[in-house]
């Protein structure tokens, strides 16, 4: 029992190490994209992708982007593996939110 619970505890902190590693790199193959064309201003803040998509080839990542007042929220489909394939395709999904904020805070 002892041996199986070890096991386990390896076998989590493998996939724990692995799924912060991806979001690592999903983050900059994103600012790769974003320079690439141009958008160097556009600031990558937040990445969101469900828990198996470490394992797959394919997945959908939520990506939150912000430019001085304005935050967005895109969906890019990836196929392709980011780390374990030689090569990744990033398509936009769509635009699931786009908040403005007006005020005194300076952005």
């Amino acid at each position: 029992m002892g041996r199986l619970i070890s096991l386990l505890f390896i076998a989590a902190l493998a996939y724990g190490g692995l799924y912060l590693y991806y979001g690592h790199v999903v983050r900059q193959a994103i600012d790769e994209q974003l320079d690439a064309r141009g958008l160097t201003a556009l600031e990558v803040q937040r990445i969101d992708y469900d828990p198996m998509a470490p394992v797959s080839n394919e997945a959908t990542v939520s990506a939150e982007v912000g430019y001085r007042g304005a935050d967005a929220t895109v969906t890019i489909r990836l196929q392709g593996h980011p780390i374990f394939s030689d090569e990744m395709r990033m398509e936009l999904d769509g635009l699931q939110n786009l908040r403005l904020r007006f005020g005194a805070d300076g952005n």
